[in-house]
């Protein structure tokens, strides 16, 4: 099972146990050990995974943090659990005293469901107010399952992280500025758009207009953008339809174009009735093909007894008795009791092969 598939079956049984989990010790048991063992670390190894980890700060000893992670005989990332239901905005000042005390760089605050990871990019050696990455282990997106593969210990590297831990905190911090510019725009947003479309001074009172009109041109043009995308969903979703349907056209075609006649049907009951001598009627069956009327040995191909060939001007029977194919032409289908013999020694062939003395 690949990385992607390990986070997405612990999610999917988060989900499912969480109501279940009554303690802070049963949610670090059922969802977070199996977390840090999806990031190829062994919870039962000291040498790897140290839990109650102790990180004294100052003068105050035997403080501890629930799990440290090793990598090189050193700690690489500490990480402080809570009970899933528990909110972690208030707990972050614990973990935030650990992570000084330690060479570890990475610090995660959990509650089994939310994963919180902090660094120390905005200044050395003291862990930012803000986490770098935060995702929910229950409706995680495969661009952060991707992000969260880097801890794992087959492709842990220091350096990338970090570059990547850096990359992720501003686009975060730009997204929700963003959010927050689109909800209620500032006057620096507004006043950059209305001077780009207004001509003459940007008064207060131009201001506040503008403010409304930037605020609905942009949720227009998200709508906009959601319609678009939906349509070309739709779009392609018609065209696949589109396709089965003509598949499907094309086979129904093909096969309103076999078309069994009642006097093929009557000879296949002559031909039975003749055979039957030799072998049971119910191993004596029939094939309509566009090209001609197959009747066969045990539903067989390699078995043909006969092929009618009625849809020309004349009539045709093709006959198997030797080793060559033989067809004669026939006026009618009472005209096959005179070729009895010859399928009888059809039958006898196939029989001879099959049961051979």
């Amino acid at each position: 099972m690949d990385f992607k598939d390990q986070i997405k079956q612990l999610g999917d049984r988060v989900a499912k146990m969480k109501d279940k989990i009554l303690t802070e010790e049963a949610t670090k048991n059922a969802f977070i050990m199996p977390f840090i063992q999806c990031l190829g670390y062994d919870v039962f190894n000291p040498l790897e995974v140290v839990p109650e980890f102790v990180a004294d700060i100052g003068i105050k000893k035997g403080e501890k943090v629930d799990y440290a992670i090793f990598k090189d005989d050193k700690p690489i990332i500490l990480v402080e659990c809570k009970h899933w239901s528990a909110d972690l905005d208030p707990h972050n000042s614990q973990l935030f005293r650990y992570f000084h005390t330690t060479e570890s760089k990475f610090g995660i605050l959990t509650n089994g469901i939310t994963f919180r990871f902090y660094t120390d990019l905005v200044q050395p050696n003291k862990m930012d107010d803000k986490p770098f990455f935060e995702f929910r282990i229950d409706d995680i997106k495969e661009s952060q399952t991707e992000k969260l593969k880097e801890f794992h210990k087959s492709y842990f590297n220091l350096d990338s992280i970090i570059n990547t831990a850096s990359e992720l905190k501003f686009m975060s911090e730009l997204r929700n500025t963003i959010v927050k510019e689109i909800s209620e725009p500032s006057d620096e947003f507004t006043r950059f758009f209305a001077k780009n479309v207004y001509s003459s001074m940007v008064t207060p009172k131009v201001l506040e207009q503008f403010r409304g009109l930037v605020k609905r041109s942009f949720h227009q043009y998200i709508n906009d953008a959601i319609n678009e995308r939906l349509k070309s969903a739709l779009a392609t979703d018609q065209q696949k339809q589109e396709e089965v349907e003509r598949v499907e056209s094309l086979t129904v075609t093909e096969e309103n174009k076999v078309q069994t006649t009642a006097e093929e049907m009557e000879s296949f009951y002559i031909i039975r009735a003749i055979c039957c001598v030799k072998v049971k009627v119910a191993r004596i069956i029939h094939r309509d093909q566009q090209s001609y009327f197959g009747i066969l040995l045990d539903d067989n191909n390699r078995k043909p007894i006969a092929r009618l060939h009625y849809n020309g001007k004349k009539k045709h029977v093709s006959f198997f008795d030797t080793d060559k194919e033989e067809r004669i032409e026939i006026e009618n289908s009472n005209q096959l009791y005179e070729f009895s013999s010859r399928l009888i020694k059809t039958i006898e062939r196939y029989e001879k092969v099959a049961n051979p003395a």
